[in-house]
């Protein structure tokens, strides 16, 4: 009989079982089971239920169909845990024998919830009602089943294994102390955190960043629980783990702001209070950066929740004024965070200035004087019975008191009362012990002395006031000058942080504000996208978001914030602004119209800033320039604008912008006609400024002369008759007078050299630009113009042209040979009006014995420079008067202008100018500082454009890096950062350094040197140069400047293997002691290995050193008549090779490999003190290289 054993799972009936048990035989494949269905369906019909005997074989094999599959745990996990809870929260112990709840349900229960929270979902959003059922039943278990010892425990392990709980678990303790009344729970797991030693903490590894984020989390939710235990966590602030001190001061600083703050505090939370904010000011020096910064956001915390005691205010803000000069990045950003905090919520005043404070504090504190000297003679004499209660009230122990010193006494007491009071204590409470004075009478009845005493008081406490609202300014002036040098840091958090700060305190007006506002506009060109937005969002909010009632009050106080800024502004300056002002308001646009054409009073500094503001919108709307056009040449450019030529040039500027030089234009150039009364209002205020004597004039004339070729149809032709009438005007006042006027003389020829370099710019730019879009739209016409069939044959010839970019190269090459031909032929030929003035140039430069008028050399040198630009035949034919001005003028301005001129030329005709490069270079060592600055700027550009090459002149540019002028050293730095510090070293190491100080020279450019790669080559380079060193001198520099260098053990391997370079140099004691230094360092801190193959280098320079001394002791001598250094008399042999392998390390890589000089091979093996039981211990193998 068949035993039919019921199965634990489906798959077990295809197991072969025991005898006589029922089993599935044959498993019928997919094709093959319908067949089988329809042959168990006949049989169900016709034998019934029995069928399944013979045909379970089938039924096996047809599978269920699929239905809902499996539950979805993550939706009904949370059900089951609200049932959970529902159950635990009942009285469940009648249902265990003892009426007590079994330990091993409760276990249970809670290990599947401490399971539940090691999945790494938990943390996520989703999770939260899941997260939230299973807090509040292990909170059930805590409060009602004693599982608190349990949980405490559980979450220090959670800690340790499981660094993203840490948010769960410092929620979960913080409901259970909370809502679940289980405070108990935060004072165990303190103490469990409390109690690791920094030995438990540094093997636990990330369980120290998550007890760290345990602590700082529940810090936020319960700080109120956690002041009792606090003091179990303050040893961790004498530990080694920063994270961990990060923790506790996060902690006191959250227990500071939201339970030991305000007003009501007790005698207890007092003093609370303030040891913790001691503590924390002793972390702002803590030996970790990290602390450092974290410990600065938690003051800026406590002050944006203004909970910093006002008499810590002056303390706390000197120490993070000195946290400015930290060298980590982090607590430098954070330092400006709090400095900006302390400021925007300064208890003291909106208007933080320490100049608008000293009067008003002078004031008041001669007010106090004089009350004080008032209230002191009308002081009353106490009678003799009241003595001994005032002297046990104020600590005078003696029986009796002198007479003088009763008096003195008696005259303290009015303000020994209020001095004597504590921050929170009523004045009256100290007076109570006192006897019934007149004085006291007086009070409690009103009269005169009581109001002079409460008048007293009112007036030291304002004195107190202002004297600490005038020290927090000065302190936030002090801060202001570091951050402002901030702006430039290479650190873009740090640049985002001072632009914030800048504007924090411009906001409120704080003294010297509005540098730092300036300094950042350049910041406005910055490559980085972040800085160039934070500029830009700054001055928006400062300047373009003005507060007012209504529109036409907001457009004036816009205007008025923009003029401020714009008075005194340099080109610079404004030209950064154009880039944040573009587009302004139609109400804006009308005050400025308003305060230009004089409608409202104002001053001519903010005429001009009107105008000029007018020009940036003009930028982005041209209308709004154009269509007043008029008014604008009526205003500043008719009858008398002789009278304020700053004006007429800032107007001409504004115009500027209305052409097609600021925009780019598709059609036809926009330009006004010859006749324009623009021009005309140009043409008389230049001709009749050329006669005076104003020194605005010159800068007035360059703008005009620039906006007619900018703006005027055939500037050449106006410019002309310009010219002459000028030349007329001089000529009338020579008639009348003998002698000429050397300035205006000047003027004319500025004039000229204008003319010239703007008709050259006319030509290559404006001339140039309208040929080629007449040419494409001839081009255009003719390809309309032809049928589709020429169009085929032509595209199918342009198409090798095409591939080769020839396609309009030939036309581009014809116009600008034109152009060329232009400036080369006609611009001075005969019949031209310059070629006339070009010999009196000529002739005012090569005679400044005769012209020695300053402004008259100036002006003729860089207009000559100017006719120079025009062709290579007139530079070629003047370049060498150029070079004598620079060379041998004593005016610095004359040498700065040829400087630049000269720069412009190599530009332009670098083939002529390559020859004078050196001449170029001798400028960085003139004696004029101004000079310097400039040649320095100039070679620094034409460098970084690849026109000059700085080979073979390096140590001219070094040489600047210890300039006395500190604006002059840092140009010279900027030119080593931007060419690349090392690649100008190489070049720099074979120079002739022979200016004094070349050592610290070398010392400023190796502190730059950090990678060992680098050293390596530069050690090379070193060795090498003593080859062709002729000198003692050039010797010992050489030895220095190696000596100067981050010696590393790449570094000294090539320093071995180039012994020959410098061996016979080690007779001169410069050279030998500089070495000498180089393995002193080495050996400080070096590894053992390190430590041997530096004393063997070591051995072999004394060695040397003393060999050379006995051999030729007179070698010194003589050394100066030596140009060569001679070669070496012993002959060459093999360079052996020291190997050396520790017993421990027999593989090829543990093996070091140095190259020994044969003449002090032989050392190695005398054992000697310091090695010798090194190398007894050590395999020692030499083999020849």
């Amino acid at each position: 009989m068949w035993d039919f054993l019921v199965p634990v799972c489906v798959s077990d009936l295809v197991k072969t079982g025991g005898i006589n048990q029922y089993v599935v035989q044959d498993v019928v494949s997919p094709k093959q089971l319908p067949s089988h269905l329809n042959g168990f369906k006949a049989a169900l019909r016709s034998q019934g239920p029995l069928c399944i005997l013979e045909h379970f074989d089938t039924c096996y094999s047809k599978g269920k169909a699929a239905g809902e599959g499996l539950l979805q745990w993550d939706s009904e996990r949370e059900t089951v845990l609200q049932a959970l809870i529902q159950l635990l929260q009942l009285d469940i112990r009648s249902l265990w024998s003892l009426s007590l709840v079994e330990e091993e349900f409760i276990s249970c229960v809670t290990c599947c919830c401490y399971k539940l929270l090691e999945n790494p979902t938990i943390n996520h959003v989703k999770s939260k009602s899941t997260r939230d059922a299973i807090i509040h039943l292990l909170g059930v278990q805590v409060k009602k089943y004693n599982h608190l010892l349990g949980a405490s425990v559980k979450v220090i392990q959670l800690l340790q294994h499981l660094e993203q709980l840490s948010s769960v678990c410092a929620q979960a303790v913080a409901v259970w102390s909370t809502e679940y009344g289980v405070k108990a729970i935060v004072g165990e797991v303190m103490r469990e955190i409390g109690q690791k030693s920094s030995e438990e903490l540094a093997r636990e590894g990330s369980g120290v960043k998550a007890f760290s984020s345990f602590l700082s989390e529940l810090a936020t939710l319960v700080p109120d629980i956690m002041i009792p235990n606090i003091s179990v966590l303050l040893t961790h602030l004498e530990g080694e783990s920063p994270s961990m001190r990060v923790a506790v001061c996060e902690v006191l600083g959250e227990v500071l702001v939201k339970v030991l703050s305000g007003d009501g505090l007790d005698e207890s939370g007092k003093a609370d209070r303030d040891r913790f904010m001691d503590t924390l000011q002793e972390h702002l020096h803590d030996v970790h950066s990290h602390v450092r910064s974290r410990v600065l956001q938690v003051y800026t915390r406590i002050v944006n929740s203004k909970a910093l005691p006002l008499n810590r205010y002056s303390e706390v803000m000197g120490l993070t004024v000195g946290r400015l000069m930290d060298k980590s990045v982090n607590v430098v950003k954070s330092a400006i965070q709090l400095l900006a905090a302390f400021i925007a919520h300064n208890p003291y005043s909106c208007k933080l200035s320490s100049a608008d404070l000293k009067t008003p504090l002078e004031k008041e504190t001669a007010r106090l004087r004089e009350l004080r000297e008032k209230l002191q003679a009308n002081a009353p004499v106490f009678e003799s019975y009241g003595l001994e209660n005032m002297s046990g009230h104020y600590g005078y122990t003696g029986g009796y008191a002198s007479k003088k010193t009763s008096s003195n006494l008696i005259s303290s007491v009015p303000m020994c009362s209020f001095f004597s009071a504590g921050p929170d204590q009523d004045v009256s409470e100290n007076r109570e012990d006192l006897p019934l004075t007149p004085q006291k009478e007086g009070v409690e009845g009103g009269g005169k002395d009581g109001v002079e005493d409460s008048e007293l008081k009112k007036q030291e406490m304002l004195v107190q006031y202002l004297r600490d609202t005038e020290s927090f300014a000065l302190q936030v002036e002090a801060a202001i000058a570091v951050i402002n040098s901030m702006l430039y840091w290479k650190t873009t958090s740090v640049v985002q942080e001072a632009v914030q700060f800048c504007v924090t305190v411009c906001e409120f007006s704080v003294a010297n504000s509005l540098t730092g506002v300036r300094k950042m506009l350049p910041l406005v060109w910055s490559t980085d996208a972040t800085i160039k937005d934070a500029v830009v969002q700054a001055y928006r909010r400062l300047y373009l978001n003005p507060q007012g009632d209504s529109t036409r009050a907001k457009a004036q106080t816009l205007v008025d914030s923009l003029s401020e800024l714009m008075v005194d502004a340099s080109l610079g300056t404004i030209q950064c602004l154009e880039e944040i002002v573009s587009v302004l308001p139609f109400s804006v646009v009308q005050v400025l119209w308003e305060r230009f054409t004089g409608k409202r009073e104002t001053s001519s500094l903010h005429r001009r800033a009107a105008v000029l503001l007018l020009g940036m919108a003009a930028r982005a709307e041209r209308e709004v320039v154009l269509s007043n056009l008029d008014t604008l040449c009526s205003v500043a450019l008719a009858e008398k604008v002789t009278e304020d030529f700053l004006l007429a040039r800032d107007s001409v500027i504004t115009v500027c912008n209305i052409t097609d030089h600021v925009r780019q234009a598709k059609g036809a150039p926009f330009r006004l006609p010859q006749d324009h009364q623009l021009f005309t209002c140009l043409t008389r205020a230049i001709a009749e400024g050329v006669v005076m004597e104003d020194p605005h004039w010159q800068s007035f004339m360059e703008q005009a002369v620039r906006l007619i070729y900018f703006l005027a149809e055939s500037p050449d032709q106006i410019c002309s008759c310009l010219l002459q009438r000028c030349s007329r005007l001089l000529l009338d006042q020579i008639a009348e007078v003998p002698a000429v006027s050397c300035l205006s003389l000047a003027q004319l020829l500025s004039l000229c050299g204008c003319v010239a370099f703007w008709q050259v710019s006319h030509l290559e730019r404006s001339v140039s630009s309208e040929l080629r879009r007449r040419r494409g739209e001839t081009e255009e016409r003719e390809e309309k113009a032809k049928g589709p069939s020429s169009k085929a044959k032509v595209s199918n010839e342009s198409s090798v042209e095409e591939e080769l970019g020839l396609m309009g190269a030939s036309a581009d090459d014809t116009e600008a040979e034109l152009i060329r031909k232009i400036c080369e032929t006609e611009l001075l030929a005969d019949e031209n009006l310059l070629c006339s003035f070009l010999p009196l140039l000529v002739r005012v430069c090569s005679s400044p014995g005769r012209y020695s008028h300053p402004q008259l050399t100036a002006a003729a040198c860089l207009a000559l420079s100017q006719f120079m630009m025009i062709s290579p035949s007139v530079c070629e034919e003047h370049i060498r008067l150029l070079f004598t001005v620079l060379e041998r003028s004593s005016l610095p301005i004359v040498r700065a202008n040829a400087i630049i001129a000269l720069g412009d030329l190599t530009v332009r005709f670098p083939n002529i100018l390559e020859p004078w490069t050196q001449n170029l270079y001798t400028r960085l060592s003139d004696e004029n500082p101004s000079v310097r600055q400039t040649a320095v700027t100039v070679l620094t550009q034409l460098v970084l454009k690849d026109v000059l090459k700085v080979k073979g002149h390096v140590s001219e540019v070094a040489v600047l890096l210890i300039d006395p002028q500190t604006h002059i050293a840092n140009l010279a730095l900027n030119f080593f950062n931007d060419c690349g510090v090392f690649n100008l070293l190489l070049h720099l190491c074979v120079a002739r350094m022979t200016c004094p100080l070349a050592v610290s020279v070398f010392r400023q450019l190796f502190s730059y040197i950090t990678k060992e790669r680098q050293t390596e080559s530069l050690v090379e380079k070193l060795c090498q140069r003593f080859r062709t060193a002729k000198t003692e001198r050039q010797w010992c520099d050489l030895a220095v400047s190696l000596s100067l260098l981050s010696m590393c053990e790449r570094g000294l391997k090539r320093l071995q293997e180039c012994w020959e370079c410098y061996s016979d140099k080690l007779t001169e004691t410069g050279v030998y002691q500089p070495l000498l230094s180089i393995t002193a360092k080495l050996r400080r801190g070096a590894k053992p290995q390190l430590k041997v193959l530096t004393g063997i280098l070591v051995i072999f320079i004394s060695h040397t050193f003393s060999l050379n001394l006995v051999a030729n002791p007179s070698v010194s001598s003589h050394r100066d008549d030596s140009f060569v250094t001679p070669k070496p008399t012993r002959k060459s042999s093999k360079k052996p090779v020291v190997t050396f392998s520790s017993d421990e390390e027999e593989e090829e890589e543990g093996k070091s490999t140095f190259w020994v000089p044969p003449v002090c091979l032989a050392l190695c093996f005398r054992g000697n003190d310091w090695c010798g039981g090194w190398l007894q211990s050590k395999h020692f193998r030499c083999h020849a290289l």
